[in-house]
């Protein structure tokens, strides 16, 4: 496992750190076969941010969840940086995906019992930082969101803005090189979209992340370097 991940190391910006090719993903329903990603694909560069829009039902979070190693293609590949992430078992799967991908999802799924800075805290516990470094760390990040003064509350005593700008503190949490996110603004009003979305581009930027995120607004999708479009499962 440790030469696979040390395999996946930073190269300069610009090359490709994610490559997506044919994957297709099958679900069973009823007993009758569902075609929900039917092929295509894309390379996502270092320091690119990609858009991703299609109509409702057309695979985008099916794509996002196979992309995110949330859940396995049942064919295709998918290679970051050039290694078949596929292939991989849950352990180095699971490794790939706490080291090198950062998620925000539409909800900001934080967990209720714990306060804004242990939100963000967590993940770097979960890899063996110690817990006064990570600490530290999850602060300046909330600092980086403009929710620091919320830092010791918990979610319900927070606005859905704060909330959402807590999620994109953590989903930074481990220095990620790929940020999927998957309609991180779908859930809140147009100010508070608007504020949060120019918060995750600055900070994409900002650490020359690459980031694919899902869309069903093209003013947001204008914003990216590039959109592509999945339509009846293939990506276009």
């Amino acid at each position: 496992m440790a030469n696979i991940l040390n395999s996946l190391s930073k190269v300069s910006a610009g090359d490709v750190i994610l490559s997506v090719r044919d994957v297709k993903k099958t679900f069973m329903e009823g007993g009758q076969p569902l075609h929900i990603l039917r092929g295509g694909g894309f390379d996502l560069h270092r320091g690119e941010i990609i858009a991703l829009v299609g109509q409702s039902g057309s695979g985008k979070s099916t794509l996002l969840q196979c992309v995110g190693l949330l859940d396995r293609p049942t064919s295709g590949s998918i290679l970051i940086d050039g290694v078949a992430v596929q292939k991989m078992d849950d352990e180095m799967r699971t490794c790939v995906r706490r080291d090198k991908i950062g998620f925000v999802y539409q909800r900001h799924n934080l967990l209720g019992d714990f306060t804004a800075l242990e939100n963000v805290a967590l993940p770097m516990l979960t890899r063996g930082m110690a817990e006064y470094d990570a600490n530290a760390r999850a602060m300046k990040l909330l600092r980086a969101a403009n929710v620091s003064h919320r830092a010791s509350h918990f979610p319900g005593e927070m606005s859905g803005g704060e909330q959402q700008r807590t999620a994109v503190a953590r989903a930074l949490a481990n220095g990620p090189e790929i940020l999927l996110a998957d309609e991180p603004t779908g859930s809140l009003d147009p100010a508070h979209a608007t504020a949060v979305f120019d918060l995750l581009l600055d900070l994409v930027r900002r650490n020359k992340m690459a980031m694919l995120f899902v869309t069903h607004d093209m003013n947001l999708a204008a914003r990216a370097d590039r959109t592509i479009t999945i339509k009846d499962g293939i990506v276009k």
